[in-house]
């Protein structure tokens, strides 16, 4: 297995601290969109300057940054898109990922520098459209998470340019994300980063002579999830991967928490690791984890040829274990307290883990909580509040705290 390149471990980084995140567990690059142009628009996104902000610390850990350009773009897009390019270009980020085609000839122009990765949103499925995008000077294909293992080699071998697969994250319903529901039912556009998921809405059927009246498809009171997709996981199929010549492995979740993908990052760098040096595939093990700070049930989605398994006709979201709820600031090791920045509330009695890269989840329940300034408090419930909790772990800063949900 060790014969062949380490894939590059590309993970999703919504903001800056979500960049931190991945990069301190492992990702060897990160994709981010800025404020325009990218088919996440519901992400915090990146400014220029936080872009450089960005660069910095990636490039200080030797990683890399490219960046969505992944619009289905309009004449008024592209009329403002060459100034974008050129800043792009100038302030040195390592890649561009584009989808449309009038893009990529844009991309060629103004960001002369940066190679071109072409996105899933292009549904590349067969190896005479790879030749084409890399006749075109793209140098890297994500190819549409509609494709078995053996559609992918085929491609890798036929074709000489690198690929990049999708291995973990949500799934669109539609031929890789080319939806037309968000734009019909919101006004809001999934193709120009600002879809309203109607996917995961909770429908009933109607028969027209009984307007007001609901009839549920499947044996659920809520209604059918009729177009309801599990989310993709492949930790079982690294190896495959590998063996079929992929490149890069892509981890969906630009709108996930910090949390989230620190985790997901965290199992996928294992696991590759693992493999290329030859040691022990713990799926159960890497599987559990994910598991943990999963949003829905998983399939292998098309890799295996069809997906029987992949509609989720049961439910949209599945029983979170483990909620972001604060990063460790400081550590006070004299009286076993630590500052931890609030994410999302948490109390005395709540059961805390901390996550911090290259050591084993340590958890433990919360007995006393404080104020900035020592006073005693039950609960931290105000957005970003700065509190103090013993702890007998003493993480260290910078460490990712976790709330254990109990299931049901």
């Amino acid at each position: 297995m060790n014969s062949r390149r380490k894939p590059e471990l590309v993970a999703p980084a919504g903001n800056l601290e979500k960049l931190k995140a991945a990069i301190n567990f492992g990702a060897d690059a990160v994709y981010l969109g800025g404020h325009e142009f990218s088919l996440r628009a519901g992400a915090d996104n990146f400014s220029l300057p936080e872009m450089e902000k960005g660069l910095e610390i990636a490039h200080r850990a030797g990683r890399r940054v490219y960046v969505t350009v992944n619009i289905f773009a309009h004449n008024c897009d592209i009329d403002r898109m060459p100034a974008y390019l050129k800043e792009l270009n100038n302030i040195g980020v390592d890649g561009l990922i584009v989808s449309d085609p009038g893009v990529l000839l844009l991309a060629r122009e103004f960001s002369p520098d940066l190679p071109v990765t072409i996105s899933t949103q292009a549904n590349v499925t067969n190896f005479q459209s790879a030749e084409f995008y890399r006749q075109q000077g793209a140098s890297r294909l994500v190819l549409a998470r509609e494709l078995s293992i053996d559609e992918i080699a085929r491609i890798r071998r036929t074709v000489p340019i690198e690929v990049e697969v999708f291995v973990h994250g949500a799934m669109c319903i539609s031929y890789s994300g080319r939806c037309w529901l968000s734009q019909a039912m919101t006004g809001r556009s999934a193709n120009r980063g600002e879809c309203a998921h109607p996917c995961r809405y909770r429908y009933a059927l109607v028969e027209e002579k009984r307007p007001g009246q609901y009839f549920p498809v499947m044996e659920d009171e809520r209604g059918s999830y009729v177009m309801n997709s599990k989310d993709l996981c492949m930790i079982d199929l690294i190896p495959r991967l590998i063996e079929a010549g992929v490149d890069a492995f892509k981890i969906e979740g630009r709108m996930k928490s910090p949390y989230y993908v620190a985790s997901v990052v965290k199992v996928y760098r294992e696991a590759i690791d693992s493999i290329m040096e030859g040691m022990p595939h713990r799926v159960p093990e890497w599987t559990r984890e994910l598991e943990r700070v999963a949003t829905r049930p998983f399939t292998a989605g098309f890799a295996l040829g069809k997906p029987e398994e992949a509609q989720d006709t049961e439910k949209t979201e599945s029983p979170r274990r483990v909620m972001f709820c604060g990063i460790v600031k400081e550590v006070d090791e004299k009286n076993g307290r630590i500052l931890v920045e609030q994410r999302s509330p948490f109390g005395i009695g709540d059961h805390l883990e901390y996550l911090e890269p290259n050591q084993p989840l340590r958890t433990e329940r919360l007995l006393e909580l404080y104020d900035e300034e020592l006073n005693s408090i039950e609960v931290a419930r105000h957005p970003q509040q700065m509190v103090w909790l013993t702890s007998r772990c003493c993480p260290t800063p910078g460490t990712l705290v976790g709330k254990i949900v109990e299931e049901g």
